[in-house]
C-alpha cells in the first residue's frame, strides 16, 4: 500500500478468481463449475467493494478465507442448518419458538403443521405420482382429489374445490356474479382482509359490481331485498368478521334469512368464513364461530374459508358448496392459476383426515395449542421460572391471556401461564432471543419480557430455560 497526498493508503486488491477456484473446487460438491465461478466473483466483488470503501485501511482477507465464504454460502442454498451456522439466508424462513401467546401468529407463518401433513407432503415431493392419472386406463383422469373428498364429509357440501388461498377462493366465487353482475354487501362487512386487499377491490377485479346495503354498524335482512328485486344484483356476499369485532349499538342480519330472500330473487349466496373452524370452539371457553356446515345449513350457495387459520394444515383456500357451482368454478380459467401443487394437497388431505379420523385435537399443533390444560401450562411455567431462580433472580410464574391472532376469533382470549423476566433492558433481552441458531420471540409488557408458555411445544421448554439462563447471566441482570 502507498500514502495519498489525503493521508489515505492505496486499497489492498482481492485475489485473482482462478486462485480462489482453485481452493474451492476440491471441497465443493458441484457438477456445475460455472455456478462456483459466478459465486467466486459474487463473492470478490463484495470484497473489492469493502477493501476500496476501507481507503486503505481494511484488511484484505486472504484466498482461504474467501474460498470458506464461497463454500458456506454455496452450502447455505440448500441446507438450513449450515445457513445458520454461517449466519447466512437459507432456503427456509428462520426458524422460531413462538413464546407470543399468539397461536396463529400470521408473521411466524401461522402455525406448525401436523405431523400427518408434513409427512404426506414431504411423501408428494419426493416421488411421481398419480396426480392427474386414471390409474385402470392409463389414462389422464380428473385431480387428486382426497381432499376435496374430506371437505365434502366435514361440511355435508355436495362438492368441493381447494385452491391457493382464501383470497383466490373469495374471488373465484366472487366471480359466480360474472362480469355485468352485481354483488349486495353489507357495508358493516366491506372490510379488509389482509395485506392491504380490500373486499370492494376483490369484487371489482372479479368484474362484478358493488352494491352496498345497511349501515356500518346495523344491517338488517330485508336491506338486501331492494337490489334483489329490482334485479340489480344477481349474488349476496357476506364476510364473516373473523378479524374484527363490533361491540355496542349493531345488529347483523341472519344468513337464513338473507339466503331466503336471495333464493326467492333467483340470486346467490356466498359466505367468506376466512377462519373455517372445523371443532366447535365453545367447548374450548372461547366464542362459537359458525362453521361450513353451519353456514351451508343455512342457506349458503358457497362458502369459502383458509387451511391455515383454525383448519392448522398448510396454506390453502377451501371452497365447497353446490355442485354445480363448485363445478363451474373448476372450469374457470383462473381456477388453474391459482391450484396447489400435488405437496400442498397432500398435506391439506392428510389434515383433514385428522378431522375424520377424531385425532385432530390431539394432533393439530393449532388445537393441541388451544385445547391445552391450563394447569399444565401453569405447571410447566413454574417449573421453569424455579429452574431460572425464582424471584430472587428476577423470575416469576404469572398468569396471562393467550390470543387466538390470524385473523380467528377477535377479541377472544385462553387463560394461560408463562416466566416474566426483570432483566435491564427488555427490549435489548428481547432482541437477543429473536438472534442466535435458537431464536426466540417474546413480547414485552410494562417493561419486563415475557414467555408465554402456551404456544412454546413444552418439547421446546429445555431450549427456552438455556436462552433464559443465558439472559439472566450478571451482564444482563438489572442493577439494584
Amino acid at each position: 500500500m502507498t500514502d495519498d497526498p489525503q493521508g489515505s493508503k492505496t486499497p489492498a486488491r482481492p485475489p485473482s478468481v482462478e486462485r480462489v477456484l482453485a481452493l474451492v473446487r476440491g471441497n465443493a460438491n458441484a457438477t456445475q463449475p460455472e455456478a462456483l465461478t459466478e459465486l467466486a466473483r459474487e463473492v470478490l466483488a463484495a470484497e473489492r467493494d469493502r477493501l476500496l470503501a476501507g481507503r486503505g485501511h481494511a484488511q484484505a482477507r486472504t484466498p482461504h478465507e474467501l474460498a470458506e465464504t464461497i463454500l458456506a454460502m454455496a452450502a447455505s442454498f440448500t441446507d438450513p442448518a449450515a445457513a445458520a451456522e454461517a449466519g447466512l439466508q437459507g432456503p427456509v424462513p428462520p426458524l422460531v419458538i413462538n413464546a407470543t401467546g399468539v397461536i396463529l401468529h400470521t408473521n411466524l407463518g401461522r402455525a406448525p403443521w401436523p405431523l400427518a401433513a408434513i409427512r404426506a407432503a414431504s411423501a408428494a415431493a419426493a416421488e411421481y405420482g398419480y396426480l392427474e392419472l386414471d390409474e385402470a386406463t392409463g389414462k389422464r383422469g380428473r385431480r387428486f382429489r382426497a381432499a376435496e373428498e374430506h371437505l365434502v364429509a366435514l361440511s355435508g357440501a355436495e362438492a368441493a374445490l381447494v385452491v391457493g388461498n382464501n383470497a383466490a377462493a373469495l374471488l373465484l366465487a366472487v366471480g359466480l356474479a360474472g362480469r355485468r353482475g352485481s354483488v349486495v354487501v353489507s357495508r358493516g362487512e366491506l372490510v379488509e382482509i389482509g395485506g392491504g386487499v380490500r373486499i370492494p377491490e376483490v369484487i371489482a377485479r372479479a368484474g362484478a359490481r358493488l352494491i352496498e346495503v345497511g349501515t356500518t354498524n346495523r344491517t338488517r335482512a330485508a336491506d338486501f331485498e331492494p337490489p334483489l328485486a329490482d334485479g340489480r344484483a344477481n349474488a349476496v356476499l357476506r364476510v364473516h368478521p373473523s378479524n374484527f369485532a363490533q361491540t355496542g349499538f349493531t345488529e347483523t342480519a341472519d344468513l337464513a334469512e338473507v339466503a331466503a330472500i336471495a333464493h326467492r330473487h333467483g340470486a346467490l349466496v356466498i359466505d367468506d368464513l376466512g377462519s373455517g373452524a372445523l371443532l366447535d370452539t365453545a367447548v374450548f371457553g372461547l366464542t362459537h364461530e359458525p362453521t361450513p356446515r353451519e353456514r351451508l345449513d343455512a342457506g349458503a350457495d358457497v362458502v369459502v374459508f383458509s387451511g391455515d387459520k383454525l383448519v392448522g394444515g398448510p396454506q390453502a383456500g377451501l371452497i365447497v358448496g353446490r355442485r354445480d357451482l363448485i363445478e363451474k368454478l373448476r372450469r374457470d380459467p383462473l381456477a388453474r392459476a391459482v391450484r396447489p401443487d400435488k405437496s400442498i394437497l397432500a398435506g391439506v388431505a392428510a389434515t383433514l383426515g385428522l378431522y375424520r379420523a377424531g385425532r385432530a385435537q390431539a394432533e393439530i399443533p393449532v388445537w393441541r395449542m388451544i385445547a391445552a390444560p391450563v394447569a399444565q401450562v401453569q405447571a410447566r411455567a413454574e417449573r421453569m421460572a424455579a429452574a431460572l431462580g425464582g424471584p430472587d433472580a428476577g423470575v416469576e410464574a404469572a398468569r396471562m391471556e393467550s390470543t387466538v391472532g390470524g385473523g380467528s376469533l377477535p377479541g377472544q382470549t385462553l387463560p394461560s401461564w408463562g416466566v416474566v423476566l426483570a432483566v435491564a433492558s427488555a427490549d435489548s433481552a428481547a432482541a437477543e432471543l429473536r438472534s442466535g441458531p435458537d431464536r426466540i420471540l417474546a413480547r414485552i409488557e410494562n417493561g419486563r419480557l415475557v414467555c408465554d408458555l402456551r404456544t412454546v411445544d413444552p418439547a421446546h421448554d429445555a431450549v427456552v430455560e438455556r436462552r433464559l439462563t443465558a439472559l439472566l447471566a450478571p451482564s444482563s441482570a438489572p442493577r439494584p
